[in-house]
């Protein structure tokens, strides 16, 4: 098939027949649903960069399995200029979207399951490595969307999931016979779950002996038999319901979304399991894709940290207020912060190093300090957004007020802004930065940048690992004359 246009994703998705519930009810058709179908332009947006000629050089490469040229949301990645191609496609799609775009958990979990199978095969002689192989041929031919899912739902998180009051608050394997495994459980907070063709699943923690049932990855289509998804609420969701010009929304147009993907006795054939029982091996899987992740981080909310930006300076040219030196200060001060997120983002890419199954895979302790860093720089960046703005952000009329015969008049009138803006740019330029900061898209950019690839807890849990403070210590007392030398 090759490289898919964006409307073919769209019309692939049509052919599936994906269990989603949103409100209470079945959702029949998902793509053309108001509140959904700016997440699917999103992903859709993926595939038509890919196929611009002034994009290819980071929306394409050539994979190492089949040296044909593939999305590059579908690669494995070959060397540190791969790493960094990546960021700088995560960056792009994030200006071009001011969203979520939904396939970069896929791309993650491909390199970090690649790895892992690699090694598991080396020490039991599985044939899990192979079984990946095969997988991610079918996805780089297909062209697919592929929903990477590591969250369980946790239940009593003071309990690993073999204690578990519930069982199924991890997903676990249920039943096993010579044609392959049925797993029941769930896998929550799934970026691109509806939108996607495929589900990637891997363990959410490190586990022990007593829980070899949980330790289970496997690849599994989208509507296969027993799988449901609930479809996630977002802040401000409904207003894509509404029938005016769109105004209100801030960004009508693209959008991201999460679901609760729930796991009935699903069945999964053993040529699509990749992990299943090897405990110790779960925690090297989440750290490697966490670290993935993290590097994911940023490139995307720096996009769409450009986009943000852009709209808060257009705000002040609107409000009248673009030469007060404390607001240049406020926009010099955002453009620092995003570039400090995507200098982590390159950094770890830079310093990438080859794993022993051949792809390559970040600097960890830089990715981890390029999350860290995501966890508060667009929360400030924010901020000074709304600061810039100004409290007619979140008290404005809707946009029927404005074209209503009886205060279309008093609304044009009384919110005007500069001479030269025109009032209802100034209004959507408002609202653009109200779904960014505190509608549909914060979902993306502040929450997730908290919580996505891990808490910030986890993170400096992983930079004091790897921060090599006991070197650092040896180096400070050779130099104050405290010890000699150290070995080099």
């Amino acid at each position: 098939m090759g490289l898919m246009t964006g409307q073919e994703y769209i019309e692939s998705l049509r052919r599936l027949h994906t269990k989603v519930y949103l409100f209470g009810k079945r959702v029949e058709n998902f793509v053309d649903h108001p509140i959904i179908r700016p997440s699917v332009n999103s992903v859709a947006m993926t595939y038509d960069l890919a196929l611009d000629p002034q994009y290819q050089d980071v929306m394409l490469a050539v994979s190492n399995l089949t040296g044909k040229t593939i999305n590059r949301f579908c690669h494995l990645h070959r060397n540190e200029q791969d790493l960094i191609n990546k960021v700088k496609m995560q960056r792009l799609l994030g200006q071009k979207t001011g969203a979520c775009f939904q396939r970069c958990v896929g791309m993650d979990a491909f390199n970090a399951v690649y790895s892992t199978t690699f090694e598991v095969d080396q020490k039991y002689h599985t044939n899990y490595h192979q079984n990946f192989i095969a997988f991610m041929k079918e996805v780089q031919e297909k062209d697919l969307t592929v929903d990477g899912a590591m969250t369980d739902p946790k239940g009593d998180r003071s309990l690993p999931p073999g204690k578990q009051e519930d069982p199924d608050m991890y997903l676990h394997v249920v039943e096993k016979n010579a044609e392959g495994i049925y797993v029941t459980g769930a896998k929550a907070h799934q970026t691109g779950a509806v939108n996607s063709h495929e589900h990637l699943i891997m363990p959410t923690v490190a586990m022990g002996e007593n829980d070899r049932e949980y330790a289970v990855s496997f690849a599994i289509p989208s509507d296969a038999e027993g799988i449901k998804m609930i479809y996630g609420r977002q802040s401000c969701d409904t207003r894509k319901l509404e029938q005016s010009g769109g105004m209100d929304c801030g960004n009508c147009r693209f959008g991201g979304q999460e679901a609760l993907v729930v796991f009935e006795h699903v069945f999964v054939p053993w040529e699509r399991v990749f992990l299943c029982g090897e405990y110790e091996f779960a925690g090297v899987l989440v750290e490697r894709f966490a670290g993935y992740h993290r590097q994911s981080y940023g490139g995307c909310k720096t996009g769409v940290g450009d986009v943000l930006i852009g709209a808060a300076a257009v705000a002040a040219e609107y409000n009248g207020v673009q030469k007060a030196s404390h607001i240049k200060d406020k926009l010099i001060e955002m453009i620092q912060l995003n570039e400090t997120m995507y200098s982590c983002g390159i950094a770890c890419s830079a310093l990438g190093t080859q794993t022993a199954a051949g792809n390559y895979q970040i600097d960890n302790l830089l990715a981890n300090v390029c999350k860290q860093n995501v966890t508060r720089f667009p929360y400030e960046i924010a901020r000074l957004a709304e600061d810039i703005a100004g409290g007619l952000m979140v008290t404005m009329p809707s946009e029927e007020d404005f074209t209503s015969p009886e205060t279309a008049e008093i609304c044009r009138k009384y919110f005007k802004g500069s001479a030269d803006a025109d009032t209802m740019d100034r209004m959507k330029i408002l609202r653009l930065i109200e779904n960014m900061t505190l509608g549909s898209a914060a979902v993306g950019y502040r929450t997730e940048s908290m919580h996505g690839a891990g808490s910030p807890q986890a993170q400096r849990i992983m930079i004091n690992r790897q921060g090599k403070l006991e070197e650092k210590k040896k180096l400070a007392k050779v130099i104050a004359g405290i010890s000699s030398e150290p070995d080099k």
